[in-house]
């Protein structure tokens, strides 16, 4: 389909859309884009969800959502019937705390374990935690068994603001948990604590030897770099295996980051943003002993998820980085050469709401979860 094609295409998409209503509100509905990068289709995929955070595929491509109030839900491969999922711990859906990231472990297929992340309720309010767990359908219906929380955060308080939060696993086994600072800044600096930082903890929740404070001397064993605001993206870039992170910055300093082991990202002794007041953060934009940034925003995105496109659906975008914006209700798709940030487009900027989460789906897709009361699950694909 060339460029004009799709213009008529999409144009008489529209006009069926305002005599029948909003596409982006029907389950089934396409949406052709035309990007300076590609032409490509968004199509809804589920009818509406209350906030949905976390969500990926398991490998019959039945989905399983996290929505933020503590609802777990089984969506099987059809999509057609969505099922509460029975064995979720308590939560404390508060603020920016509930029920958040969802990642299906790669051994799924011998394991049945996947691992999820929420505001665990505790002594003095709430912290962030994440857990592993046994998924299991049968006729008894879908449900957890065998929880077993593998990192939490120790110091619990009553904030309902930047619990990070996402879990990825590695692939030496490894599980990477990110959190945020809980709105104390200070507390990304201490290296005794969990907020602000990059954990690093084995599938049961034991230390992995090699974590840089893995002795716990200088820092908490499962420590694996700190000075983070906020991290609400990460992924694993497909051709080397390494953690990439995206950061909420204050007004402005949105950060891409690669943690490695014992390094000290900064925050809020350096940022390129400024607090919400207008005032200096810290420092300035550097200093000694911490970490520049990969690539950064200002004005800020509030960026969210974040996913490495691994599919071949839409060719023009494979290997790119995705990440979403709540704020900008946007897409960022940034082309990274050598480790760096090369180029950056921005895709449908205001058309279906606040982005929270972003994977790669069945049949080379990309799909994305929109941070809403009527939230939904989206696909990005190959334009007709």
């Amino acid at each position: 389909m060339d460029e004009r094609e799709a213009r008529l295409r999409n144009s008489l998409l529209i006009a069926a859309c305002t005599i029948a209503g909003a596409c982006a509100n029907t389950v089934g509905a396409e949406d052709i884009h035309n990007a300076g990068s590609a032409t490509f289709s968004v199509t809804r995929m589920t009818q509406a969800l209350d906030h949905p955070w976390g969500f990926d595929f398991l490998p019959d491509g039945a989905v399983l959502v996290n929505e933020r109030d503590g609802r777990m839900l089984y969506f099987p491969p059809d999509l057609q019937q969505a099922a509460p999922v029975k064995g979720v711990p308590e939560v404390r859906a508060s603020g920016q705390g509930g029920l958040l990231d969802l990642v299906v472990a790669p051994d799924f297929g011998s394991s049945g374990r996947i691992y999820f992340t929420f505001s665990e309720p505790g002594s003095g309010g709430a912290g962030t935690a994440a857990a592993s767990a046994e998924f299991i359908r049968d006729g008894a219906g879908p449900r957890l068994e065998n929880v077993r929380v593998i990192m939490r955060m120790d110091k619990k308080t009553g904030a309902g603001r930047h619990f990070g939060s996402r879990v990825v696993p590695a692939r030496d086994g490894t599980v990477y948990v990110t959190t945020g600072d809980r709105g104390e800044s200070e507390r990304a600096q201490d290296p005794f604590d969990h907020a602000g930082s990059v954990l690093r903890v084995n599938a049961d929740g034991s230390i992995p030897a090699d974590n840089p404070f893995a002795d716990g001397k200088e820092g908490l064993p499962e420590l694996w770099s700190m000075g983070h605001r906020n991290i609400q993206g990460a992924a694993l870039q497909p051709e080397t295996g390494e953690l990439w992170t995206v950061e909420h910055g204050a007004r402005g300093g949105d950060e891409i980051n690669r943690p490695q082991a014992g390094l000290n990202y900064g925050w809020p002794v350096i940022s390129y943003g400024r607090h919400y007041s207008g005032g200096k953060i810290g420092v300035g934009t550097e200093a000694d002993g911490y970490e520049q940034p990969v690539h950064y925003w200002d004005p800020s995105i509030a960026p969210s998820g974040m996913a490495f496109y691994a599919g071949e659906a839409v060719p023009e975008w494979t290997g790119d980085m995705f990440v979403g914006a709540l704020k900008d209700q946007l897409i960022a798709r940034l082309q990274i050469e050598g480790g760096k940030v090369v180029g950056e487009e921005h895709l449908i900027e205001g058309d279906y709401g606040r982005i929270r989460t972003i994977r790669n789906g069945p049949g080379g897709t990309l799909w994305f979860s929109t941070d809403e009361s009527d939230g939904a699950l989206y696909r990005i694909g190959a334009a007709p």
